[in-house]
């Protein structure tokens, strides 16, 4: 196999360096005689690397795409399933959206029970459309009987996710449901929870502090400029950005060890959050910016932290002048391919791009409805926070313990900070200090290093990279999905026992994690200390 490539990957990804190490992705499991058929919904940037990884490390076959830009469209099919030879796809391999292949499966399905020969269909869908589709993508897909994988976050509202797992959860006995929370799948996150909980290397968690720096011009680009910048429109940073870290360290608190029943989860106590858009404000705009709203006519614009030319063009991050023609160039001009290697022409096609803006006579509607890469990142609509701490509490287990490695112990009181910062050098480069009674870890995505307080002993670990997305979480959460989807097709297994072997999250598992992220933001907005068990209850339990 080929060694790995980043033409799909994101901020995390083109940021980070491998130190010189080859990066492998696992070798695929053996293929079935009828492999799992599998349907991409939205071919961005996470769709195409979804298909990528189902490629070169599951046991699966991408057979269909739906994506309304003709241009992804075809270059995906082109990529992924039909290959550069044939000049058409086949029938039931491309649809323009997720409800023209809902009318084609419908009709697919009609059709072959009257007898007549029809295109094999799907068995499982990837929905990788943005976040606020998530939800009528998934209700709709619910009735044809699909396994589903959904990209991060599962929904923008508490109302839709608990909706999803109403519609969801009476299909449990026979299908199986994974949401894009790659970071339990990274090599590196899973030696990290193996020596927590079963090495426990540093005794019993006291204190976890984990930072998401997500990358100064990061920032701006996704959560300023982009489809992620106000609430209104999509759903706070913390869920759009840190839903996955919120369910990391839930994964690492909340969890048993494998092998200890799910009965004796330890759930938080309390959660409380304070955060704000600190920085992306118009109070903060330098005076000799003057009344300029877009970057191309701004006096300050080459010396601008903030440029739209310093970031998609220059050769400075991951602009044009770098070569590069993915993430965010591809953000900015999605066709970008289409110049076949051309920077200058790219160039010349982005720039009117970045002219467009926007002033008081533009309809609201207008203006929500597209990303402004030129626009002042001062002067934006967004409205999301660029700064945030969440700390969740766990209180100890009265008259309770946990029977484990012949030892009996109280589970205690901890807690955990979780802090994204926009403000930051690194891009979403995640590193976490866990605290124990016996000895402290310092992980940084790449390394693990165990300070032991009983022998005195610092130990490091280097966790195999098997790609730079998420650290592998990308081919490991695809791996997984599609073993568990071939093992209900093909192995005669049921499907919460998949589920649980191949998956490792319930459905109710994610439904917590971003009930978790509603709280935090409830906690935030109202200035106060949420009581985890009375919210739960109030506004979850009952579903």
């Amino acid at each position: 196999m080929a060694p790995h490539n980043m033409q799909d990957e994101g901020p995390a990804d083109r940021e980070q360096s491998p130190d010189g190490a080859e990066l492998r992705p696992p070798s695929p499991p053996p293929m079935s005689a009828d492999p799992p058929r599998l349907l991409v919904i939205g071919a961005g940037s996470r769709g195409r690397v979804y298909a990528r990884c189902s490629l070169q490390s599951s046991n699966g076959v991408v057979a269909a795409v739906c994506e309304p830009d003709d241009f992804k469209r075809h270059d995906f099919g082109h990529r992924f399933i039909w290959g550069e030879k044939s000049s058409s796809p086949p029938e039931g391999t491309s649809f323009k959206d997720w409800t023209e292949f809902l009318t084609w499966e419908t009709a697919r399905r009609e059709r072959e029970k009257a007898g007549e020969a029809v295109p094999p269909g799907v068995d499982a869908a990837f929905v990788c459309v943005r976040d606020e589709m998530h939800y009528d993508v998934v209700m709709a897909l619910a009735p044809l009987g699909l396994h589903i994988m959904c990209e991060k976050p599962l929904a923008t509202t508490l109302d839709a996710c608990t909706g999803i797992y109403r519609a969801l959860a009476p299909l449990q006995s026979s299908k199986v449901f994974s949401v894009g929370h790659v970071m339990r799948y990274s090599p590196h996150n899973i030696m990290l929870r193996k020596l927590l909980l079963e090495d426990r290397a540093i005794g019993d968690i006291l204190t976890v502090h984990h930072t998401e720096p997500v990358g100064f011009w990061h920032f701006a680009h996704s959560y300023v400029r982009g489809n992620w910048r106000k609430e209104s429109t999509t759903a706070p940073s913390l869920l759009t950005k840190c839903c996955h870290d919120i369910d990391l360290i839930l994964w690492l608190m909340c969890s048993p060890p494998p092998g200890e029943p799910a009965a004796l989860e330890h759930l938080p106590s309390s959660v409380t959050s304070t955060g704000a858009l600190q920085y992306f404000r118009k109070s903060r705009k330098p005076k000799a910016a003057g009344e300029a709203t877009n970057c191309l006519s701004c006096a300050i614009e080459p010396d601008c932290l903030y440029s739209s030319k310093r970031v998609y063009i220059s050769g400075r991050h991951q602009g044009l002048g770098t070569g590069n023609v993915r993430w965010p160039v591809s953000v900015v001009l999605p066709d970008i391919e289409s110049f076949g290697g051309d920077l200058e022409k790219a160039e010349k096609a982005m720039l009117p791009i970045l002219a467009e803006d926007y002033d008081a006579s533009t309809p609201q509607e207008v203006i929500d409805s597209k990303n402004w890469f030129g626009r002042c990142v001062w002067e934006s609509d967004n409205d999301v926070c660029d700064e945030q701490v969440v700390i969740i509490g766990w209180d100890e287990e009265e008259g309770e313990s946990v029977q484990q490695q012949s030892e009996t112990r109280v589970r205690g009181a901890k807690q955990a900070t979780i802090h994204m910062v926009a403000q930051t050098k690194r891009q979403c480069h995640r590193y976490t200090h866990i605290f124990g009674t016996q000895g402290e870890i310092y992980a940084d995505s790449k390394t693990i290093t165990v300070e032991d307080f009983r022998t005195g002993e610092k130990r490091s670990y280097r966790p195999k990279m098997e790609s730079l997305g998420h650290g592998g979480g990308d081919h490991g959460l695809t791996r997984q999905f599609v073993l568990a989807v071939d093992r209900v097709k093909n192995g005669g297994w049921e499907a919460p026992a998949a589920q649980r072997e191949f998956i490792g999250c319930s459905l109710e598992e994610v439904v917590r994690s971003h009930a978790m992220v509603f709280a935090a933001e409830e906690a935030r907005r109202e200035k106060r200390t949420l009581d985890w068990k009375g919210w739960w209850d109030s506004n979850v339990g009952a579903v």
